[in-house]
């Protein structure tokens, strides 16, 4: 079997729903993960199956490494490969510092940081068997700039940019490359759960040095370039697209 197959976790909608429509479109079969929204979750499945692949749904909390297990079980009997990897779920709390529990910490990071570690492991053992594969992780400028009630989400994108360095290293020689994609503000359903969402798109209109807002497509089109043979000595960095916004003091 040489049909190319990927995994995009959270496709149900927005960035991942996006990226792995893009994926379809380039001849790739596609592994849709969603923890809640299984009708959103089929519609992403129709739409791919409507661009001539194949799409395999799984429901899966990636946040639980019993649940990570199940999913790439499931991949290894649909497909017995995997050659992309798009970690692409996330979740968190928006709350300011003084507010935030261990419940929100434990949540976020699960689902954002150590979700990483373990899908890695996951699929670099089905990469393995096809000589290599690539992983890209989405991750945002909360990682190195302040944002309001962004806490303990910007600490684990921060932590999956490590992660990304040393993934990129020690899974070099299983032919593994990996890289991240950090986003300024993108007006995607997920923003919906900002309690400061209206600032925050006001200030990216306005202040944005390229003129316009980030928009799904520009991140897809990063995701897309670092899943290309072009890109193959790009290792363990997070390309920043943010029309320059971060440059700004």
């Amino acid at each position: 079997m040489t049909q190319k197959v990927a995994l995009v976790t959270g496709s149900s909608r927005g960035i991942g729903k996006a990226t792995a429509l893009r994926l379809a479109k380039e001849g790739y079969d596609i592994v849709i993960n969603y923890a809640r929204s299984k009708t959103a979750a089929l519609e992403t499945a129709a739409e791919i199956e409507a661009l001539g692949r194949k799409a395999l749904p799984v429901k899966a909390n990636v946040g639980d490494v019993e649940k990570i297990k199940y999913l790439f079980e499931e991949i290894d009997h649909e497909f017995g490969r995997l050659d992309v990897f798009v970690n692409n779920a996330a979740s968190g709390v928006q709350r300011p510092v003084m507010e935030l529990e261990e419940s929100h910490w434990n949540w976020t990071m699960n689902i954002n940081s150590k979700a990483l570690l373990f899908c890695a492991q996951e699929a670099a053992k089905l990469m393995e068997k096809n000589n290599g594969g690539k992983i890209v992780s989405i991750s945002s400028l909360g990682s190195i700039r302040y944002l309001e009630n962004y806490t303990v989400v910007g600490v684990s994108k921060a932590a999956l940019e490590a992660l990304t360095r040393y993934l990129a290293v020690e899974l070099a020689p299983k032919n593994i490359i990996v890289n991240a994609v950090s986003g300024g503000a993108v007006d995607t359903e997920a923003l919906k759960h900002f309690p400061n969402r209206e600032e925050l798109l006001a200030e990216a209109r306005q202040k944005t040095p390229a003129g316009r807002m980030v928009e799904i497509d520009d991140m897809v089109n990063a995701v897309m370039f670092l899943l290309t043979d072009e890109s193959s000595m790009i290792r363990g960095q997070t390309i920043i697209v943010d029309g320059g916004i971060s440059l700004l003091v």
